[in-house]
């Protein structure tokens, strides 16, 4: 069974006064509680290992994992963590129907390229490759991987590796009130001020403006101030 090592205090008496010493105490991950907005890093895991956890934790969870170079990490997002992350996914269903696009959701499906990398997006769509991908229930081998995942709140590096890994083209992080584009270019990624996907789109400001009325105003009236914020822009840029 899969297990993390927890560290557990021991005291022992001495002439001088109490010395307290840690104590390595393996657990099933199972038992591993974290507390929204909490993170545990565990190292040395092994493709096989990583595997047994993903089936021991099971689907239904609140934890949203990443795996690359032999390191796991496994969060629990905070309550409002998912404010912005359904507001941009709206946003971004209102701007494919809006350019006349197709795309099927896969949520936070869990990606993998084997022995490798894993890793949950907090959403992600399939647009180019939408139609494959439609009544699919799970993930099958030779799938290629979503063109847009977005992240909420995201720092660290595993999970950046992770993406790089299975070669997702493009990435959105929102921290701290800021979105940043990533796209992979020739193995990695870097920063965009636009994106393929929207190219003629200011994305990064109407979704920045969107979440932040969101929290004053809700979600609905942000999206749909948004919607017309977007018409506005088709019909300047449509008039000669």
């Amino acid at each position: 069974m899969p297990t993390y090592n927890e560290s557990s205090a021991r005291h022992e008496h001495s002439p001088s006064g109490t010395m307290t010493t840690l104590v390595p105490v393996s657990k099933p991950i199972s038992q591993l509680h974290l507390a929204p907005g909490s993170k545990v890093t565990i190292p040395d895991v092994s493709w096989a290992e990583f595997e047994a956890i993903l089936q021991e934790l099971g689907e239904r969870r609140a934890a949203r994992i990443a795996y690359s170079l032999n390191v796991l990490e496994i969060a629990v997002p905070l309550p409002e963590h998912e404010v912005p992350t359904d507001l941009i996914s709206d946003i971004v269903k209102l701007l494919l129907r809006m350019t006349g696009r197709r795309y099927q959701p896969f949520g936070s499906t869990t990606f993998k390229q084997p022995g490798v990398a894993g890793v949950e997006p907090d959403a992600c769509f399939y647009i180019h490759n939408y139609e494959r991908m439609i009544g699919r229930r799970k993930l099958q081998p030779g799938d290629p991987p979503p063109d847009l995942a977005i992240e909420t709140d995201v720092t660290s590096l595993t999970t950046i590796t992770a993406y790089r890994a299975i070669a997702v083209p493009e990435v959105w992080i929102y921290a701290d009130g800021k979105l940043t584009l990533y796209l992979l270019q020739a193995g990695d990624y870097v920063a965009s001020d636009t994106s393929p996907l929207f190219p003629h789109f200011p994305i990064a400001g109407w979704v920045e403006q969107a979440v932040s009325r969101a929290w004053t105003v809700g979600s609905l009236q942000a999206l749909e101030e948004l919607e017309a914020s977007v018409t506005q822009f088709q019909e300047k840029s449509s008039t000669p």
